[in-house]
């Protein structure tokens, strides 16, 4: 597929979305950049339900940089304890918190590299703290975009710089932020890992894979 009809296609399948879920919030709970920060590095293989659940203790006794910093992973741990990785997240947060103290006057900062040399934080994370906290352009690819950009046809393996790059090369940058939200949402709803209500979708006359039901 060249560029030309993967934009067209992209376009198609971002106004069929889009007729369907409209702009899409981020799930993830949050009061400003620091507290998505640590909700989106809970996040990882862990459900955005969970997250919250979690959070609303967590930042009740931590929810400011300055507060985070002098927490430890112990302390911080014992909360978030019913998300997967609890150990690793809260010394990565922990660390984070004091970098963040230490090395960026307490604030997050909003750019890719420096975002990724934070404990914990990688390009989906990045991402996700870009868009929905500075309204800069990212697209987040995470194991829904994935699935459903392959199965669409868009890409031709599970990878997600892959996905990145594809679509960020093909669409223009306004949409990126809300269609990875788009496909999220939709990969929840109705493309599912193991049965997908092909019948049901909307994309099912783009999608090769629908063919296949």
């Amino acid at each position: 597929m060249n560029n030309s009809k993967r934009s067209q296609k992209l376009l198609e399948i971002y106004r069929r979305l889009f007729g369907l879920y409209g702009e899409v919030e981020c799930p993830l709970r949050h009061d400003g950049a620091f507290q998505l920060l640590v909700a989106v590095v809970l996040s990882a293989q862990t459900t955005d339900v969970r997250v919250n659940m979690v959070t609303e203790e967590l930042f009740r006794k931590f929810g400011d940089v300055e507060r985070f910093a002098a927490a430890s992973p112990e302390e911080v741990g014992e909360i978030i304890r019913s998300v997967g990785l609890y150990r690793s997240k809260s010394v990565n947060l922990c660390a984070t918190a004091k970098k963040l103290r230490d090395e960026f006057n307490g604030t997050v900062p909003h750019t890719m590299e420096e975002l990724t040399s934070l404990p914990g934080v990688g390009r989906k994370s990045a991402n996700v703290i870009l868009g929905n906290a500075f309204g800069i352009p990212g697209f987040p690819a995470d194991t829904h975009v994935q699935r459903l950009l392959m199965r669409l046809g868009i890409i031709k393996k599970r990878d997600p710089e892959v996905a990145e790059a594809t679509v960020c090369g093909s669409l223009p940058a306004e949409y990126w932020t809300n269609f990875s939200h788009l496909l999220i949402q939709h990969g929840r709803n109705i493309c599912f890992a193991r049965t997908p209500k092909c019948a049901e979708c909307v994309l099912k006359e783009l999608c090769p894979s629908a063919e296949e039901e």
